[in-house]
């Protein structure tokens, strides 16, 4: 059962070959700091695989980068469940990445349309 309050994360480093492979993939040049969609693909793992999981569907994220993550910093991504709403199995969740030292990342939100029976 999901309650406001509920949070999770997990934390992760991309080496400058992650680097070099989305760059190939998005078919662009050399990068030196970690795109902001690999840095995004954190909240993805998690709304999807961990909070609040599988079966949920994406309806709004926003997120605000506030600084350059590099390779190989640690960054944590983690999410929170800021409030429900049961009558439409809706989840808002706030999202923050932090990098080494605790500097913010990004942060923002997400709103999350439930699985059934996520609220039982």
């Amino acid at each position: 059962m999901i309650r406001v309050g509920d949070r999770a994360s997990l934390s992760r480093s991309f080496a400058a070959a992650d680097l070099a492979a989305f760059a190939a993939l998005a078919g662009g040049g050399p990068v030196d700091t970690v795109p902001e969609p690999l840095i995004a693909a954190l909240f993805s793992c998690l709304l999807g695989t961990r909070l609040p999981g599988p079966g949920t569907g994406w309806l709004k994220q926003s997120l605000h980068h506030h600084a350059a993550a590099l390779p190989d910093e640690v960054l944590t991504a983690s999410v929170q469940v800021t409030r429900l709403r049961p009558e439409k199995r809706l989840a808002d969740l706030s999202c923050i990445c932090l990098g080494a030292g605790g500097h913010t990342i990004c942060e923002g939100r997400a709103l999350m349309l439930l699985a059934p029976g996520a609220l039982d």
